[in-house]
């Protein structure tokens, strides 16, 4: 990137921020504050388990009607999508790109769990409060604030409430909209992400992961009078014992991690079967594949004493593809002078998110913060405070509306 590059983004954004619609936009954030935190907590009451994200779907659909966003609906995966551009009429020249503007609607919390937000002062507690109640809010926010201050992007934006972001959900919302089965197909040439707290948080490098299910089962018995029979949960302990020995390599990081365990069904019998997630991550796609074999070369030499008596099935539950956003790209380029007008010190992270989607298709993304600061997260005691998230909205719609005009 060139000196004169980059004093061209800055004088871009510094031009942009004195528009006054731009200005009528901020004010609302401002002054709207109540209105995103009655949002963030009628969204937290309603539950988004994995794979049953559509009561929230339901609710979210209603709100981008009552904001008057274009085409507003629900995707045959699930996805609440709507556009909102300079025209709602149809292109003579075909379908217009867009920027994909999204957070995730599903929690890592399973069915069942109480959702229910509670407030003390500013601070906003419960399951989901901060992942992803508030990037969802911020998503609603940002909506709002574009049509009162009646901007008109000269690109299409296409918000998205989607599913499928956590565990096992594999980023199946993300995966639908960038495959042919999606009328947004090659449509999306930028993608923003809206997932976890604070201003300066940005997440520009896709840390790949992949996900397994073991299970190992065999015929089962009576403690007593079956004793001597292969055991599959005592053969799956030796196993997860020797895969926590395997050496994994420090640069690049690799983590491998065993995070459920299950099996049998009383204490007096031989279980028929047993049954353990695994957790790899990676920031690189060949050692990803590498541990990936260790692992299952691994199972296999445990389980050899047993061949005759114990059978084991591995299958791939889930695949988050890595990825990294070019530091030249215009995405990056723009952020970076969004926070230098801004006196923002960027902070960029390696994770897992929605943006693995697209920066593994080349398609320049990121996930970036909704503001606040939270604690807590992916448990019962989750918590955000909103105070000061204005910053990150200005943030965001900076980026989003610059990425428009580009």
């Amino acid at each position: 990137m060139t000196e004169q590059s980059s004093a061209d983004y800055n004088r871009r954004i510094t031009t942009l921020a004195a528009n006054r619609a731009v200005h009528r936009a901020f004010q609302w954030f401002h002054l709207h504050e109540p209105q995103l935190r009655r949002w963030q907590l009628e969204l937290l009451a309603i539950p988004a388990p994995p794979f049953a994200e559509s009561t929230r779907a339901t609710w979210f659909l209603d709100r981008f009607r009552d904001l008057g966003l274009h085409n507003p609906h629900i995707d045959a995966i699930g996805n609440v999508l709507a556009e909102y551009s300079s025209s709602s009429e149809p292109s003579a020249l075909g379908p217009r790109p867009c920027i994909l503007l999204s957070a995730h609607l599903d929690t890592v919390f399973p069915a069942g769990t109480d959702t229910t937000p509670r407030e003390e002062g500013a601070v906003i507690h419960g399951p989901g409060a901060c992942d992803n109640g508030a990037g969802l809010t911020a998503l609603l926010g940002l909506a709002a604030a574009l049509r009162h201050a009646d901007i008109k992007p000269q690109a299409t934006i296409l918000f998205a409430a989607n599913v499928g972001e956590e565990g096992e959900g594999d980023l199946r919302g993300m995966r639908h909209l960038f495959s042919s089965d999606s009328e947004y197909f090659q449509r999306i040439t930028s993608a923003i992400a809206i997932d976890a707290p604070g201003n300066a948080t940005v997440i520009d490098r896709a840390l790949g992961s992949r996900r397994l299910r073991v299970t190992i089962t065999g015929p089962g018995g009576h403690s007593w009078a079956d004793f001597g029979l292969a055991n599959p949960v005592v053969a799956l302990s030796a196993a997860i014992q020797a895969i926590a020995k395997l050496k994994l390599p420090t640069n690049p990081r690799t983590t491998l991690n065993v995070g459920t365990i299950s099996g049998g069904t009383s204490v007096n019998s031989i279980p028929a079967s047993a049954s353990a997630g695994l957790d790899l991550r990676s920031t690189s796609a060949l050692e990803l594949d590498r541990i990936e074999l260790a692992v299952l070369k691994t199972l296999e030499a445990t389980l050899k004493p047993h061949k005759n008596e114990l059978t084991l099935h591995v299958e791939r539950i889930g695949d988050r593809p890595s990825g990294a956003l070019s530091p030249s790209s215009p995405l990056a380029q723009t952020l970076r002078a969004v926070d230098r007008h801004l006196s923002i010190k960027t902070s960029t992270h390696i994770g897992s998110t929605d943006a693995n989607l697209p920066l593994s298709l080349n398609i320049p993304a990121l996930a970036i913060g909704s503001g606040g600061t939270a604690g807590n997260i992916h448990t019962l005691q989750e918590w955000f405070d909103p105070t000061g998230r204005d910053l990150a909205l200005r943030r965001i719609l900076l980026l989003l509306l610059d990425l428009t005009s580009q």
